[in-house]
């Protein structure tokens, strides 16, 4: 219904890259804010807040964690209640809130330590209703059935992802009017930004696609599992009719096997569940289907899109984990450099976040411009390669990217001693040995994460969409948590062989940072090795695209 009220109103044009850009005005406001405010927090509970950096740093990461997971509960309750619209604009209206908050908390309110935390925390709900949405939405003014639209929706991860970047570049700024002005001056920036992109964002209103609430999609997901133990002994049927096609709940009419246009087709992965589907002699002499006995392929084939993803996911992990030291000991190397341009010194933080930054844009407009035109005319392919294929090379570039990590510490270390100062808190190295790490870091980052966006978008059934962003989103919380696992046991392990590692106080000299970064690129080397297994096993969704008897074709992507 809401795609004939589109076509009966040519007058405004709806989807395709004239809607998308006002939803990534309302994103990159929101990351802008997010990054500003993360980039610096731990300066505020420490220098105008007075915690301990042990408690600064636990606040931190806790806030974080919960902004990422909150993602969660926020796709379940757009795809099942609200809509994505309408949730972008209620958590877009809290997160304005947030700011606001925040921003009297640091003037007005005197810099009350728990009045700080509930606007911080006022943010998360803002963040974990909107993140998972707004790409989903953005996304969604693409036709999927269409060669335009498949081709303009590549580009158009590549760009959203350009554009996230651009936005923590953009942060560094904001630091340096928090610093230099004040907190209240520079978050009082980021609401203006958050408020005015909002307005810009509803200025668009009737040039979007709007897609209303689907139900929960774990009541249906359930209701497969049911049906397929009930029937795990069922392996005859009645008559000729094998499995459950369509949706709909006439007697008649879901014992066709003919289906829909556009629906899922069968695969032959996970095939217990195929129970669910069958239609046994109670079900063939029921007047009334019951839901927990009998689902459609759809359904099946929508739980088991679920499950091809899950070693996707799993096996993605560990370039979070690599990703989360950029933030951390990459800081403290470059702390421990020479960082001078004339007798200006660059602070750690602003020069990641610029080249890094600088690095991933290139990568992203190098791949989009010419990349993915040369590789589209060999494989014929919309994007060029798949998702998969993109993201294996990412993170084999994970892997080098350990290595010339441990490689580069390796000569500071080397330096350090050469010059007899191991137990000194500096080296004489200049910080431009750090560009090589931070360009394969960039690369790695724009394939990889541009690539899982767009796989769990277009792998996950539609009225899933927003769940499966948010999935793609807690992998970012999850490789933080994980990060912190993975020390622990290293400095568990090493503690016990003699010397404990990441140790030593403020000198990073003694820490074996070197030693640590090699276990990580073994990490990387398996778990590289991991997602090739599950990548050759991964079945891309397959959707009918005709409903001729006579006729059986599939649109489905090729591995």
């Amino acid at each position: 219904m809401a795609n004939t009220v589109l076509r009966n109103q040519p007058s405004t044009p709806r989807g395709g890259w004239h809607a998308a850009i006002f939803i990534i005005c309302v994103e990159f406001a929101d990351r802008l804010a997010y990054y500003g405010l993360t980039a610096n927090l731990i300066e505020y509970l420490t220098k105008i807040l007075h915690q301990p950096t042990a408690t600064a740093s636990k606040n931190v990461n806790t806030w974080v964690g919960v902004s990422s997971l909150l993602t969660l509960l926020g796709g379940f309750v757009a795809d099942s209640y609200f809509g994505r619209f309408n949730t972008i604009v209620v958590s877009s209206i809290i997160y304005l809130l947030g700011m606001i908050w925040l921003t009297l908390s640091t003037s007005v309110l005197k810099n009350n330590s728990a009045l700080f935390f509930v606007g911080l925390y006022i943010l998360s709900v803002g963040e974990g209703g909107h993140r998972p949405c707004v790409q989903t939405f953005a996304a969604n003014q693409f036709d999927d059935h269409s060669p335009e639209g498949k081709i303009g929706k590549s580009s158009f991860f590549n760009y959203w992802f350009m554009g996230l970047v651009t936005a923590g570049v953009g942060s560094s700024v904001v630091v340096y009017i928090e610093e230099r002005f004040g907190w209240t001056t520079g978050l009082g920036v980021l609401t203006g930004t958050v408020a005015i992109a909002l307005v810009l964002f509803l200025l668009g209103i009737r040039r979007y696609k709007k897609d209303g609430p689907t139900g929960s999609p774990f009541t249906s997901m359930a209701q497969v599992v049911v049906a397929a133990i009930r029937k795990w002994r069922v392996g005859t049927t009645r008559g000729s009719h094998i499995y459950r096609f369509e949706e709909d709940d006439n007697k008649e009419s879901h014992l066709q096997s003919q289906p829909k246009s556009h629906s899922l087709a069968h695969t032959g992965q996970f095939r217990l569940l195929d129970k669910a589907m069958i239609i046994d002699d109670l079900d063939a002499s029921s007047k009334t289907r019951n839901p927990w006995r009998l689902c459609s392929v759809t359904q099946v084939e929508e739980v088991k899109l679920v499950l091809r993803l899950v070693p996707i996911w799993v096996t993605c992990l560990m370039f979070f984990v690599v990703q989360a030291q950029l933030h951390t000991f990459n800081v403290k190397q470059s702390d421990t450099m020479v960082r001078f341009i004339g007798h200006f010194e660059i602070p750690s933080p602003s020069l990641q976040s610029v080249t890094v930054g600088a690095f991933v844009i290139s990568a992203l407009l190098i791949y989009d411009r010419v990349f993915v035109p040369f590789a589209r005319k060999y494989t014929g392919h919309p994007s060029g390669i798949t998702s998969l294929q993109r993201i294996g090379f990412g993170l084999f570039l994970s892997v080098l990217n350990m290595i010339v990590a441990a490689s580069i510490e390796v000569k500071r270390i080397g330096i350090a001693k050469e010059n007899q100062l191991l137990d000194s808190p500096n080296t004489p190295m200049s910080v431009w040995w750090m560009i090589p790490q931070y360009f394969v870091f960039g690369v790695s980052d724009a394939l990889v994460v541009a690539g899982l966006q767009q796989l769990f978008y277009d792998e996950v059934a539609e009225t899933m969409r927003s769940l499966g962003a948010a999935a793609y989103i807690s992998l970012q919380g999850f490789g933080a948590l994980a990060s912190n696992v993975v020390i622990i046991v290293v400095q568990d392990v090493s503690s016990k062989a003699g010397e404990k590692w990441l140790t030593g106080g403020n000198n990073l000299n003694r820490a074996h940072l070197d030693s640590f970064y090699w276990v990580l690129a073994a990490l990387c080397a398996v778990n590289l090795c991991l997602y090739l297994l599950a990548a050759k096993y991964f079945v891309y969704k397959q959707v009918h695209v005709v409903v001729d008897p006579n006729v059986n074709t599939t649109d489905a992507n090729e591995v």
